[in-house]
Parts: C-alpha cells; sequence; structure tokens
C-alpha cells in the first residue's frame, strides 16, 4: 500500500513539473504578445479582451472531462490567465468598497487575483475613475435575485458613455460576525439595506428585536462591529477575515440561490464573443401604448428580453427610463434591424453595451 502511494505520488510530482514548465511557456508567449501589440499599436495596444477571455473559458468547460467541476476547472484558467495577462498590462479594477465587499469578490472573480483594485466609497466614484481613465475597468451591482435592481447603478448609465463591457454573477453566503460576541447579546445589527433584506426571514425568526442598522456597505458595516464588542454585521467571509471577526453562524440568507449580478464597465466597446448580451437605455413619451411600441421590435425580429427595469428619467414629471437586456450582440444583423426600428418609435434609444454573457 505505501509503495503505490509513494509512486502515485511521484507521478503527482511529474505532472505538476510539466505543468508549471507549460504555465511558463504561457506566460513566455503572452510577453510576446505585448511587444507584438505595442510594435504594431503603440500606445492604443488593448491587452484585454473580454470576448477573448470569454471564448477561451467556454472552451475550458466544453473539453473538460472531469473529475473537477466545469466551473471550477475554469477558475483555474482563469487565475493562469490573469497572472499572464499581468504580464503584457496590469488591470487596475476600480469596485465599490471598502475592501471586503462582495463587489471586490466579483471583480476577482471576473479578472482573477493578478489585478490591482480600487476600492471606492460610491457607485458614482466608479464610474468617475473608469471615464478618467485612473481605472481600467469598474465593477458595480446591477441586480439581486432576492431585492431586485440596484437603483443606483442604473442611475449612473443615464448620464455616463462607459460601456458594458461583461457581467459577473456570484453566489451570495451572508455571515452573522462579531467580535467575541455571544448571539445572544447582540445589540445591534450593522450591514447593508440590500443584505439586511436578503436575511430578513432570518432575522426575523432569530434575532427580531435587535435593533438593524443600514450602512453604506457590508465591509462597511464588519469595520463598525470590529470596534464595538455587542455589535455583529451580515457580510461575506472575506470581510470576518479582513477584520478579524468571529462568524457567528453562516449562510443566513433567505433563499439558499441567493445570487447578485455585477456589470463591468470600460470605455471601450467589445466585439463579439459567440455568445453575447446587450444592455439598452430606452426613454418613450408618456401615451397609451408606448411601452407596447417599445417592445414591439424586439417581438417581431425574434430578439429574446431577458430583462427590464425603469426609473424616473429625472427630467420630467413623470417619465421613465427603461433599462432593457437583449440576448445577442448589437452587430447581428436581426439586433441591429430591431434597434433602427425602436430608434424610430421610441423618444430615445442608447446602447449601453454589448457583451460576453457571464462564464464563471
Amino acid at each position: 500500500m505505501s509503495e503505490q502511494l509513494a509512486n502515485l505520488r511521484d507521478r503527482i510530482d511529474e505532472l505538476d513539473e510539466q505543468i508549471q514548465q507549460l504555465i511558463s511557456e504561457r506566460a513566455a508567449i503572452a510577453e510576446q504578445v505585448a511587444k507584438t501589440k505595442q510594435q504594431a499599436e503603440g500606445d492604443k495596444a488593448l491587452f484585454y479582451r473580454a470576448e477573448r477571455e470569454a471564448d477561451v473559458l467556454r472552451r475550458v468547460k466544453e473539453r473538460n472531462t472531469g473529475p473537477l467541476s466545469d466551473d471550477e476547472i475554469a477558475r483555474l484558467f482563469r487565475e493562469i490567465m490573469s497572472a499572464c495577462l499581468a504580464l503584457e498590462q496590469p488591470l487596475k479594477i476600480a469596485y465599490l468598497g471598502p475592501e471586503g465587499t462582495f463587489t471586490q469578490a466579483a471583480s476577482l472573480k471576473h479578472f482573477g487575483h493578478s489585478v490591482h483594485t480600487l476600492p471606492l466609497a460610491t457607485i458614482a466614484d466608479v464610474f468617475t475613475e473608469v471615464e478618467a481613465e485612473t481605472a481600467s475597468y469598474g465593477v458595480v451591482p446591477i441586480e439581486n435575485s432576492t431585492e431586485g435592481v440596484i437603483s443606483h447603478t442604473l442611475d449612473e448609465f443615464i448620464n455616463s458613455e462607459l460601456h458594458v463591457c461583461g457581467e459577473v454573477e456570484l453566489r451570495i453566503h451572508h455571515c452573522l460576525m462579531g467580535k467575541n460576541t455571544e448571539q445572544g447579546k447582540i445589540t445591534r445589527i450593522y450591514s447593508h439595506r440590500q443584505s439586511l433584506g436578503q436575511c430578513r426571514r432570518w432575522l426575523d425568526t432569530h434575532l427580531a428585536s435587535v435593533e438593524r442598522i443600514e450602512v453604506s456597505s457590508n465591509a462597511e458595516a464588519a469595520k463598525m462591529a470590529a470596534a464595538d464588542n455587542t455589535a455583529a454585521a451580515i457580510a461575506g467571509e472575506m470581510a470576518a477575515e479582513l477584520y478579524g471577526l468571529d462568524i457567528l453562524s453562516r449562510n443566513i440568507e433567505d433563499e439558499s440561490n441567493n445570487t447578485t449580478r455585477f456589470l463591468i464597465i470600460g470605455k471601450r466597446a467589445t466585439p463579439p464573443s459567440g455568445d453575447d448580451k446587450t444592455s439598452l437605455l430606452i426613454t418613450a413619451d408618456n401615451k397609451p401604448g408606448a411601452l407596447y411600441r417599445m417592445l414591439e421590435p424586439l417581438a417581431r425580429n425574434g430578439i429574446s428580453m431577458t430583462r427590464i427595469e425603469s426609473r424616473p428619467s429625472r427630467r420630467g414629471m413623470w417619465n421613465y427610463v427603461f433599462f432593457v437586456d437583449i440576448e445577442g450582440h448589437k452587430s447581428e444583423p436581426s439586433i441591429s434591424k430591431a434597434i433602427t426600428e425602436l430608434s424610430e418609435t421610441a423618444s430615445m434609444v442608447k446602447i449601453l453595451g454589448s457583451y460576453p454573457r457571464a462564464v464563471l
């Protein structure tokens, strides 16, 4: 038995060496790619290609034969790609901070851990940093499967010229945490409004009489709980590790499939990847049948709509803008035709971006 185990370990060592050699070879080629792009394009060279990475990760999952899951093998390749890209051009990713938020976790899931992350105080700040090109891309939350749309993000798109370059979906698991605090001694709970809503039933059952205090982010909640032995926070495990808190109860979200969707924002449009979505901002006159006339070109051209949200336009009483997600890339003939027809009936149509569907 011990000899068999030793042989298996020797084989693992041999494979590790081969894998390391191949990763080093891949990294060396990435450096050659960077030099070739710089020589051909100079300062305008674009190293991160969202459509290329999405296609690579899809093919990784398609050829996976196990025993690792499709998502697990794709995550491994994501980190290899992230490290190789950093040799070409380190990316700076702005996100809604502080450190330890789910938005930071989404940033690392999408771009890998070889990027530089920049925590910012507000969603508006994320847009500003990307617009000023002090950040390569930004990551902002857009909707949660339990609590719905994040209105602050939608509002920013109304006046921004940034493009939606990608999306990432993150399964959200909330933890109750505190600084050496017994659950029965908690006097107040800090968390973001969305998280309090996502854990409402659990809180009503276990901590119904405890004061709930809304703060700007879950990471901020963890930071505040770390300074108060009688307080607790609702946040993710990353925040507990970062602020030195004990986890008092795990997975307290009311819905087990609780998921938040985030958007990647940048200054450049994304070419087709083969499996894309397009986000639109549409305004229509406040007249009978306006919404029907707005959606009819999509149906006529056989385009599937995956989401629609409305927000006050802030440009007139009872005037609204609609945020619509559809399947496909804006360059596809059917989508291009539908948008042209839509522009003839709507007051305004703005293409926020076409981008690869979330792979991980």
